[in-house]
């Protein structure tokens, strides 16, 4: 989601910055920024983003028209070297982990966790259906139901999950085709299987260590592949809405 609002904020013309971790655990790695904290760089329909050294990197990325990512978890040295007019929080936690209405000037929280006129400025709506992307000024998003939205028909059967705490191993590459009972990957020596047949849209990278439970993929039972390299329909809606909270803000 991070990447579908930072790629609308940057051919809207504003100057973004990308905070990270040190190991961000995207799955969706072919359409997420994140991807150049381990590669120095990471293209998304055009959009380009680079991992900078420092804080001293963050205006020659402007100049070059990419977007500066650093690895700074808890975004303080950032913030207080921009001394940013808008802070988003797309980690998408289900909960607040810092973030505070005090921030900048525009705090935007995307979807439960935050509220609006409390500990941000505005929510966005992250949950699919009537109301995706919709911002909120005064209360939080819809409650998170544990359940992963519906797409093509199917919604737990289409993610991926680690079924014991390891080291993860794809079988697969993003973008291959499977069929239901497919082994996409491992963690050590336990199968990951597909439970649906369609695309594999997502993946972990090779190596990084998961917990027991914890999503590792997923599986787009729709089939078609160029859904796996392009910036998802929810991203953008998302984006949208982060858009016009800023624009709801200052252009008046």
């Amino acid at each position: 989601m991070a990447t579908g609002v930072a790629h609308r904020l940057h051919e809207s013309h504003f100057q973004i910055c990308l905070i990270e971790l040190s190991q961000p655990l995207a799955v969706r790695r072919e359409v997420s920024f994140c991807e150049a904290v381990y590669d120095g760089e990471k293209e998304v329909e055009g959009v380009r983003a680079k991992r900078v050294p420092g804080l001293e990197g963050i205006a020659l990325a402007w100049k070059e028209r990419t977007i500066p990512l650093l690895v700074d978890p808890d975004a303080k040295e950032t913030r207080a070297f921009l001394k940013p007019d808008v802070v988003v929080d797309a980690i998408l936690a289900k909960r607040n982990v810092g973030t505070q209405i005090h921030d900048a000037s525009l705090v935007i929280g995307l979807g439960p966790g935050f509220t609006a006129g409390k500990d941000v400025h505005v929510v966005v709506e992250t949950n699919r259906g009537h109301n995706l992307g919709k911002i909120i000024l005064r209360g939080g998003a819809e409650p998170d139901t544990g359940v992963p939205g519906d797409i093509g028909g199917f919604s737990t059967e289409r993610v991926l999950r680690s079924m014991k705490k390891g080291v993860f191993r794809a079988e697969c590459s993003i973008g291959d085709r499977v069929s239901k009972g497919t082994v996409v990957a491992g963690v050590d020596d336990f199968p990951v299987i597909a439970q649906i047949s369609g695309t594999v849209r997502g993946l972990l990278r090779d190596g990084v260590g998961v917990k027991r439970g914890m999503k590792v993929g997923d599986i787009d039972p729709r089939g078609r592949r160029e859904h796996c390299f392009t910036i998802s329909d929810k991203a953008r809606a998302i984006g949208g809405g982060v858009l016009e909270a800023i624009l709801h803000r200052y252009n008046q």
